[in-house]
């Protein structure tokens, strides 16, 4: 089977729908389909069997920045790339983000599936409205990877949604190479802006013994102000922005990864990234991350934005080693129910059906 598979945010940016469409891309080559990646790229692909389609501008949303392509000379790309490649089934992820997804759904008369990931308001789909719900009956089958992006996407633009999730490639974490840690470590990445609760962190940080170390990595617009803020606290280590390897690496050698994101996350992707590494989780009590993490089983749930509970979850881990391994055991085997692996074969059953 020939799949294309096309991503409207640039695959050199880090971000959850990259790194999910990469992903399954490498589970459907394994499962034996011949797979290409159609997306906007700011450097070289960071994957075999990419077609890039230009450069990505950031634009606000949902509280962070989105690399994309709604440029013309991007949908060029995208139209003549899908008239070439001849794919059997054409693959959307955020199938109304401006750029080579809605080009997609435009221009190509090959079978249509898309898969929604986002939860919230869309702007996309605010402007495109009604457009968009005569739009959506292009695709054969539409998928959401929680409830609250199925509830997003149907109020919006109608229809029914299947019900997936956000797979991981568990050998990426689970056989990483552990970074050695000085002492006991926390371990967070993600975007330096307010909605993912870096400053929360930072603040629980003042709570905890001073042996305790923090790895920080990624970058924002935060970034300045908070490295200033702590400047006079050397048990803090400001990674910047890492690569994929050094990320699982520093997950697997940490004590406890850290989430504290304070809302706009619809699948705790990052938290099964946790879990295959085995390394004990403590995260914000939000319904993106319930989907993932049952409480007190699989990680420490605490109330976002709360600094105090944060700080007492992450000693409690510290100080109570049988917890965290049981978080740990839990936590290893909640992501092989979710694995990318599991979730490849889940789609092709679809891609089978609209193709028949």
């Amino acid at each position: 089977m020939r799949v294309g598979l096309v991503c409207p945010y640039s695959l050199t940016v880090p971000g959850g729908v990259q790194g999910q469409v990469l992903g399954l891309a490498r589970a459907l080559r394994t499962l034996g389909h011949d797979v290409r990646v159609l997306a906007p790229s700011d450097g070289p692909p960071p994957d075999a069997g990419v077609t890039p389609l230009g450069k990505s501008i950031p634009m606000s949303s949902n509280g962070s920045l989105a690399p994309i392509a709604p440029d013309p000379s991007c949908a060029l790309r995208t139209i003549r790339a899908l008239r070439d490649e001849a794919f059997d089934v054409v693959h959307l992820h955020e199938p109304f983000c401006p750029g080579p997804t809605l080009t997609s759904m435009l221009f190509t008369d090959r079978p249509l599936v898309g898969t929604f990931h986002r939860s919230g308001a869309s702007t996309a789909y605010a402007m495109l409205s009604p457009a968009t719900r005569r739009l959506v009956t292009r695709l054969q089958v539409k998928f959401a990877v929680s409830p609250e992006a199925r509830a997003t996407a149907a109020d919006a633009l109608g229809g029914e949604y299947e019900l997936v999730f956000n797979g991981i490639e568990i050998d990426h974490y689970a056989k990483a190479t552990p970074t050695p840690a000085d002492g006991p470590t926390i371990f967070f990445v993600g975007r330096h802006e307010e909605r993912k609760g870096l400053g929360v962190l930072l603040q629980a940080m003042s709570h905890l013994p001073s042996d305790v170390r923090l790895w920080v990595a990624g970058a924002g617009p935060q970034t300045d102000a908070l490295k200033e803020r702590t400047r006079d606290d050397a048990r803090i280590e400001w990674l910047g922005r890492i690569s994929e390897e050094e990320k699982a690496s520093r997950i697997k050698g940490a004590d406890i990864f850290c989430a504290p994101s304070l809302h706009g996350e619809s699948f705790g992707i990052v938290l099964l990234e946790g879990m295959a590494a085995q390394t004990p989780i403590v995260a914000s009590d939000l319904p993106g991350y319930r989907n993932v993490a049952r409480p007190d089983v699989d990680a420490l749930l605490v109330p976002p934005g709360d600094p105090d509970a944060l700080a007492a979850a992450l000693r409690r881990l510290f100080e109570e080693p049988q917890l965290a391994a049981a978080l740990v055991r839990s936590g290893e085997c909640r992501a092989n129910e979710l694995s990318m692996d599991r979730l490849a074969e889940q789609y092709v059953t679809y891609y089978e059906r609209v193709i028949g």
